[in-house]
């Protein structure tokens, strides 16, 4: 070789690689975007690059910035498919097999995260779960420190073999929808057993409420700990070690194993659920969001009137397309800890405040297909499919009742008092006998039970041991008997009309 040629040669091996053209994470095959709305799509490429984005017969062409990151907007087309994505720009990609319908984002802790396989008529709903319409995407348990961009995860066709272990409430949830709107339906999973909603907001947004401060201190001093507590506990640790193994040579029941403690990247932290496992889903373009969530903040009730919707703007906030249905499941019945059963009926009541005080939001109420002795109710059916009328009346304006009955409010009649509802439907009724469920008290606020029934749209309350009402609750309890409804088979919300000051008015 010359030295001319070695000096080209030398140039060609020393002179910057063209950054390839990336796709985000999420545009893959088999994948369905979102119909009848902008459609987002986002990669990177050489900086400042050209790039040229193509979908059923619309294209754009966009610019990278000087990192290589760039971000186009297809415009809306309507549901069909199957359609090739084709991007152009220092290289070529192909997106195959895609999609145009409903996107819904899943997210919340064991409840949502739930499997089908798990569930109550849940190797029936396997074994029948052919449906290449509706397209699924579980995003991996990770936590992040910063928002990151990319996750991993694969789209795949619901099938007997993809849904097994997807999230049940998700899954009757698209089966529901896909009945009614007969489109593609696409589900992204997100969710992690026991963590709380400040998982899943960011710091930021936390700190600027002088309610919901405390979580952010309380996690700063956790974390300014953890090397002193993390040394502690390998101590702990290493006797726990020694002591299990003579147990384990005397053939005796080995020692308690230590906890160890929480630290920089704990699912329960504020923020790490939402950097790792909800930022990256926020470049494309969704219709809602339905979520299950709330049994990891019962001890924190009151709080949650604040977290809760301080989570929903945060969400909205960072997917940038307005106020988009935000859906939720009020807890189901359960029978926690005598000291804990407060927290839960409070819960509920913070979670029907959000749903009157947040725009576009909608509430399935569960609280007749709970399990007293499981937190883990097996039936997950009645939850999606509840969530899909929520959809139907929220989403898209379907003139169906999107919850069970609501408490308007109260007026005293004579020695009862009548309590009047929203969402009533065809009309209120009583399930499985007589109207139970519900509680009056005078001005000292001492609730007895009430014989209740139903008189039009209204319910009478009374008893004979108050003479002159003044409050009513209906199901606030932890685990109740409740069997109001309305005709078309949804539950009535648990409600209180007083305001005596809630038991978790402090926890912080």
């Amino acid at each position: 070789m010359t030295t001319m040629l070695r000096f080209f040669a030398l140039l060609f091996l020393l002179a910057p690689i063209p950054a390839q053209l990336k796709l985000g994470s999420l545009f893959q095959d088999h994948m369905v975007l979102q119909a009848d709305k902008p459609i987002r799509i986002h990669g990177t490429s050489a900086p400042n690059g050209a790039v040229r984005v193509e979908l059923a017969g619309k294209h754009t062409q966009v610019a990278a910035d000087d990192q290589g990151v760039w971000r186009a907007e297809l415009p809306a087309l309507p549901p069909g498919g199957p359609y090739e994505l084709v991007v152009d720009g220092n290289g070529a990609l192909v997106v195959r097999d895609v999609w145009l319908g409903e996107v819904w984002v899943c997210s919340g802790q064991s409840n949502m995260w739930w499997p089908l396989e798990q569930t109550d008529q849940g190797n029936e709903a396997i074994a029948a779960a052919d449906h290449p319409q509706i397209r699924l995407f579980t995003v991996p348990q990770k936590t992040a420190q910063a928002a990151q961009t990319e996750v991993a995860g694969k789209w795949v066709a619901c099938s007997p073999e993809t849904v097994r272990r997807f999230s049940a409430v998700a899954y009757w949830f698209g089966c529901a929808l896909q009945k009614h709107r007969k489109v593609p339906i696409g589900l992204i999973h997100t969710s992690w057993g026991g963590t709380p909603a400040e998982a899943w907001t960011r710091p930021a947004t936390l700190a600027k409420d002088p309610v919901l401060q405390p979580i952010v201190t309380r996690w700063e001093r956790i974390v300014d700990e953890w090397p002193k507590a993390k040394s502690a506990f390998d101590e702990r640790l290493a006797r726990w070690q020694e002591a299990a193994a003579a147990a384990k040579a005397k053939g005796e029941k080995e020692p308690p194993r230590p906890s160890a403690p929480p630290g920089p990247e704990s699912p329960h932290r504020p923020g790490t659920l939402f950097h790792a496992m909800v930022a990256p889903l926020a470049g494309i373009t969704i219709r809602g969001v339905i979520w299950y969530q709330g049994e990891s903040n019962a001890s924190r009730a009151w709080q949650y009137r604040t977290l809760f919707p301080a989570m929903i703007r945060d969400w909205r906030e960072a997917f940038g397309q307005g106020d988009f249905p935000f859906l939720f499941v009020q807890l189901a019945s359960f029978r926690p800890a005598e000291s804990a059963r407060a927290g839960w009926a409070e819960l509920r009541e913070a979670q029907l405040h959000t749903l009157r005080t947040v725009p576009n939001t909608g509430m399935a109420v569960a609280i007749d297909i709970g399990d007293s002795k499981d937190i883990h109710p097996r039936n997950k059916r009645d939850v999606g499919e509840r969530l899909a009328l929520a959809a139907r009346a929220v989403a898209y304006g379907e003139k169906v009742p999107g919850s069970g009955p609501l408490y308007r409010d109260h007026v005293r009649e004579g020695r009862g008092m009548r309590v009047r509802f929203d969402s009533i439907g065809g009309g209120l009724e009583a399930r499985g006998g007589e109207l139970k469920g519900f509680w009056i008290a005078g001005k000292d606020l001492r609730f007895v039970p009430a014989q209740a029934r139903i008189d039009g749209e209204g319910v009478i309350v009374e008893s004979p041991d108050v003479p002159e009402p003044a409050a009513v609750r209906y199901a606030f309890e932890a685990d109740p008997v409740a069997t109001l409804y309305n005709r078309e088979g949804l539950p009535a919300s648990p409600f209180r009309t007083d305001e005596t000051p809630a038991s978790t008015r402090d926890a912080r």
